[in-house]
């Protein structure tokens, strides 16, 4: 007798309890998107948005302490009334400072910021240097204290990747995880620093961990919006900047002024990148050819600024005051020309001096003064169909940080969660998106990545050409007593022509070498000064294509799940 059918309702039911089921199992044992680590996630989410609070909360509180002020908020105003050997000796005294901690809990004198992040991610399985990381923080906040011209999210994103590389370290987080447990942190120490939720989560996507894997979208989502809830606990539901009025545009008259408008930001922004990078190398020589102890360096470097603020304190610290009148428009076309010359110098010499801070808040203030000058111009030749100089002076500010950055999405998303105006984005994004195209032509797509190309790591072109890095030969090469080892004397008729690779190395080094020569294998040796090289092994072509394969499959295997 043929069985009775079930009802249909029933059927439904009965699937419905199987897709739970089974999507419970998924949360509860699958991968980083389990429920256990998205509550790992919150509390990196949390300690990293108290961190970015401190830190913002330590440099108002040194800040007014030092220069004799509560409100720090119009610092620059305040500074012409104290007498100028304050104002010099300030600086200077938080420079020396500064070089003193970076020398004796650094290995080189740098402070670590958001370029080390990013290299931390991509080839570090998530982690950054946690000693020097700690001291970066210190010294920038004291930079940034003491007259520094630089922002305060470059040593922030650091101190947050520093809480994640801790707990990556407990509990032994794999790559993968690792750099989500990163890519969390940062998240919320741009929320927290900026009350920016949307541009905190996306920062962390688009600039450190550099792709958008699904995977990775929940537990970023989650740390951003608590370090959002820790800014808003304390600050309040209020915007960084407060723009007069809402931004008016006469959209298809007025579009090409915000193309020329995204040209010009580009330029500025390159030549903001390659002034911090000249004055980097200028200081250097003038180092080594004045025997200069590292330590003063940084000081150094604050008593020049201290000089400069004589004049134009408004290249004191972040610059929330001075970018804050450009955006109302309350300056003058002269003005805002000269100070963003000078904001470009003052940040070269903070940076270049290794008095450490970040690059963000400063191109925000340069783009502000630069799209205010640019809508001075603009709105003087055309009257009649241009619109508030305001509009130029935000449209510049996503600008220019956005061809810095090189980060157009989160930066453009950033602008409006900075100023709460979300009626003008049309033009800045088509600002945003010329000056983007026209810096990453110029640069190595951002200055993070140019940093980090200028240290010969070759994170730009992408995984096929940084990966390489990753791999010693030391690790791959079959030693002698390898099965399938090279034959000896084949070796070393090899070293004697002269092809060989020390076993220090890296495939960087041994893959050009393959490409040169067609040999299956190079010699891998140790090299001692005046002492003839020693045979270690062999490394095979083949065993090097196997490892950067995998490589690359475990990457695209990342950023599509």
């Amino acid at each position: 007798m043929p069985l009775k059918p079930r009802p249909f309702l029933n059927q439904q039911y009965d699937t419905l309890c199987n897709h739970a089921r089974l999507g419970w199992d998924v949360l509860r044992e699958k991968g980083p998107g389990k429920v256990t680590f998205w509550f790992i996630a919150l509390a990196i989410g949390i300690s990293a948005g108290f961190a970015a609070l401190f830190f913002r909360k330590g440099i108002n509180a040194l800040q007014a302490f030092l220069y004799g002020t509560e409100d720090v908020q119009h610092l620059h105003s305040f500074i012409g009334s104290l007498d100028w050997y304050w104002v010099v000796l300030i600086p200077t005294i938080g420079g020396l400072t500064v070089g003193l901690i970076l020398h004796n809990f650094t290995r080189d004198a740098r402070v670590r910021s958001v370029g080390d992040v990013i290299l931390g991610a991509a080839l570090h399985e998530g982690r950054v240097e946690t000693r020097a990381g700690i001291a970066s923080a210190l010294a920038s906040l004291i930079t940034l204290s003491t007259g520094g011209s630089s922002g305060r999210e470059g040593p922030v994103v650091h101190l947050a990747g520093v809480i994640s590389t801790l707990v990556s370290r407990r509990i032994n987080a794999s790559g993968i995880t690792g750099r989500d447990l990163l890519g969390c942190a940062v998240a919320a120490a741009v929320s927290a620093s900026f009350n920016a939720p949307i541009a905190g989560a996306l920062f962390a996507l688009e600039i450190v961990l550099r792709h958008f894997a699904v995977h990775a979208f929940a537990p970023i989502v989650i740390a951003s919006a608590a370090g959002t809830v820790i800014n808003r606990l304390e600050f309040g539901g209020l915007t960084e900047f407060a723009l007069p009025t809402v931004g008016d545009m006469s959209f298809y008259a007025e579009l090409p002024a915000f193309l020329l408008l995204g040209l010009t930001c580009g330029v500025v922004a390159v030549f903001l990148m390659r002034g911090i990078f000249w004055a980097e190398d200028f200081g250097n020589f003038i180092q080594a050819r004045s025997k200069l102890p590292r330590y003063l360096r940084p000081a150094v470097a604050g008593a020049i600024l201290g000089v400069i603020a004589l004049w134009f304190p408004h290249i004191i610290g972040v610059g929330y005051e001075t970018t804050t009148r450009a955006l109302s428009g309350d300056m003058i076309l002269h003005e805002a020309v000269v100070f963003a010359v000078l904001k470009i110098i003052a940040v070269s010499i903070t940076l270049g001096g290794r008095m450490g801070g970040g690059v963000f808040s400063p191109s925000l203030m340069l783009g502000a003064l630069t799209g205010l000058a640019f809508g001075l111009i603009a709105t003087g030749v055309f009257p009649t169909m241009s619109g508030a100089t305001s509009l130029y002076a935000l449209a510049g500010m996503g600008a220019v940080a956005a061809a810095v950055l090189g980060a157009p999405i989160s930066t453009t998303l950033i602008v409006f969660e900075l100023t709460g105006d979300w009626q003008t984005g049309l033009a800045v994004m088509v600002a945003v998106s010329m000056s983007t195209a026209l810096a990453s032509r110029l640069v190595h797509r951002s200055f993070f990545l140019t940093q980090m190309e200028r240290r010969g790591i070759h994170l730009a072109a992408g995984p096929q050409a940084y990966l390489l890095g990753m791999f010693m030969v030391g690790r791959i090469m079959r030693r002698p007593d390898d099965l399938r080892a090279a034959n000896e004397e084949t070796c070393w008729d090899l070293i004697g022509e002269g092809t060989y690779i020390d076993g220090t190395a890296t495939l960087e080094a041994a893959m050009p070498i393959f490409e040169q020569t067609g040999a299956a294998f190079i010699p891998v040796v140790t090299l001692k000064p005046e002492s003839p090289p020693e045979l270690l092994g062999a490394l095979f072509h083949v065993d090097a294509l196997k490892a950067y394969n995998r490589a690359l499959a475990e990457t695209a295997a990342e950023e599509h799940s």
